[in-house]
């Protein structure tokens, strides 16, 4: 759940961001944290996992109520509390009663200045840690594998608990639903140690005093000096080397080194479009530019008024009904009458083509799948 009531310099949800661009931990500092609808939806998300976990492990805990409440976020929140208990059985084969904690607020300031976060869960077990952490977002897929964020949690959390174990292993997991990825990877305490000295503790010194060299990367999609940075836009306007010449007139590098950064580049110009909007609504003026009234679809002021006046005038038919979703169906039968009963009418057609990059961990389509695609369309 990752939530921090203060929060660090050196955070370690930012950790990816500040080992690699050192200096923009302080520059971050200076701007205004604009999380969107989709920050807010993980939070609930995070809430209602921590809430349900607590019950499971006969805690006490208040269920939390949002307006992101809903069929979906209740499966994907089952799903993680499963998944936890599962990990809790296994750690209790080679410990009789390990230790589990949520919310846990973890300390590493031993290798980055004032440095703490919060782990979503711990389970600590003789010789062996294990960190789960949540993530409900499914714009970005996250790896566990040379994660900084975990491998912080990781160092907190031998600071507490490695001398009472005697931990030799740490189990790090990402849980993260909405993209059907569960990625574990497993680190012994000595090289997680090593890491920590000798990469950590020098670049998380140089971010905290704010030093180093502005860099570009992944990492900036986040970051809340984006949209303002020189050295991203010096990056990101070099694309106009190319002068937008159309395709048949690059040669395939040139489509290749370009394709590569399309992506971040669409990122960076929709985040400056976004902070041109929000300024401007604050009263900005922006030359040649001019705030105006967007499109809109028609609505009904009151539907219950709106039924009442239609039915008045004869009409009956004027309700649309439909079967209610996968996920809420499986919760109304539970998961083993939904499999007897509906196993077999469930059916999971394939996704559109999408172009990734090499390192994405789905398998290639065939040629065959291309043809049925385009024979589709």
């Amino acid at each position: 759940m990752s939530g921090e009531k203060r929060h660090a310099i050196l955070s370690a949800s930012g950790a990816h961001r500040w080992l690699n661009c050192t200096p923009s931990a302080r520059l971050e500092r200076e701007f205004a944290d604009n999380s969107g609808e989709a920050a807010a939806e993980g939070t609930a998300a995070h809430a209602l996992a921590e809430h349900k976990l607590r019950r499971a492990l006969k805690m006490r805990s208040k269920k939390p109520v949002s307006k992101y409440d809903s069929d979906e976020m209740d499966g994907y929140t089952d799903g993680y509390v499963e998944f936890v208990l599962e990990l809790i059985g296994q750690a209790k084969q080679a410990c009789a009663d390990p230790k589990v904690l949520i919310e846990q607020r973890l300390d590493f300031s031993k290798f980055a200045p004032d440095a703490f976060g919060t782990g979503d869960c711990l389970v600590i077990a003789d010789g062996m840690l294990y960190i789960i952490d949540f993530k409900y977002g499914q714009g970005v897929l996250v790896e566990a594998e040379d994660n900084p964020q975990m491998k912080l949690y990781a160092l907190g959390a031998l600071e507490l608990f490695d001398s009472i174990y005697d931990i030799d292993k740490v189990s790090m997991t990402i849980y993260q639903p909405r993209r059907e990825n569960v990625s574990t990877h497993t680190v012994s305490k000595d090289s997680l140690c090593q890491w920590a000295d000798e990469v950590l503790k020098p670049i998380a010194q140089l971010a905290f005093d704010g030093n180093g060299e502005y860099r570009c990367g992944d990492w900036c999609q986040f970051c809340r000096a984006a949209v303002k940075c020189h050295a991203r836009a010096e990056e990101k306007l070099n694309l106009a080397r190319f002068e937008f010449a159309l395709p048949p007139l690059l040669t395939d590098g040139d489509i290749e080194r370009i394709l590569s950064k399309l992506d971040d580049l669409t990122a960076w110009a929709s985040g400056i479009q976004e902070y041109v909007l929000q300024t401007a609504l604050k009263g900005k003026h922006w030359r040649g530019y001019k705030l105006v009234e967007g499109r809109s679809n028609r609505r009904y002021s009151n539907e219950d008024t709106v039924a009442e006046t239609v039915k008045t005038a004869g009409y009956r038919d004027i309700y649309e009904t439909k079967l209610i979703g996968i996920t809420a169906m499986e919760k109304l039968l539970g998961k083993a009458q939904f499999s007897e009963l509906l196993g077999g009418l469930i059916e999971k057609p394939p996704g559109k083509p999408t172009l990734v990059h090499v390192s994405d961990k789905r398998p290639a389509i065939g040629t065959s799948a291309m043809h049925d695609f385009k024979e589709e369309c």
